[in-house]
């Protein structure tokens, strides 16, 4: 089951990494901006059940606390994101370029660094626990010779 959480975990930094990539791709499209973000509004989504389901898993195989929570506070950051867009759009819907929309939305890219951040962590803790002889060894340090 620690193996299927290091899996879940490694998907989730993966899609996380790739969201970046199509927000990317959709800023610089030339379609409008609803069909632009379609595939990064998509995986939006999925990257919200990834977390829920690494969630679960988590908490089913009794692993740490500290994992357990960081799967479920990943959950709603993602949970988080659409509502920061509609929050901006909401400043923004005035027809001009509203500062205060634009300032709004530039917390959907901050809370997108903090999922990078969480997913990693997650991953990191989730293959300690997957394969704990790597993870003892490297916490012993260098073996050190007798003089």
């Amino acid at each position: 089951m620690r193996r299927t959480i290091a899996g879940l975990a490694a998907v989730l930094m993966l899609a996380v990494v790739v969201q970046f990539f199509l927000a990317g791709s959709g800023a610089f499209d030339t379609a409008p901006t609803d069909e632009a973000f379609r595939p990064h509004r998509a995986l939006g989504y999925m990257v919200v059940l990834l977390a829920v389901v690494t969630t679960i898993a988590a908490a089913v195989a009794r692993v740490s606390g500290r994992l357990i929570g960081m799967s479920g506070l990943l959950a709603g950051l993602a949970v988080a994101q659409p509502l920061i867009a509609v929050v901006a759009k909401a400043f923004g819907d005035t027809g001009d370029t509203s500062t205060a929309g634009q300032l709004v939305f530039g917390l959907h890219a901050v809370n997108g660094l903090v999922m990078m951040g969480v997913a990693g962590r997650i991953l990191r803790e989730a293959r300690g626990l997957a394969n704990p002889s790597a993870s003892t060894d490297r916490s012993a340090g260098p073996a050190r010779s007798a003089p």
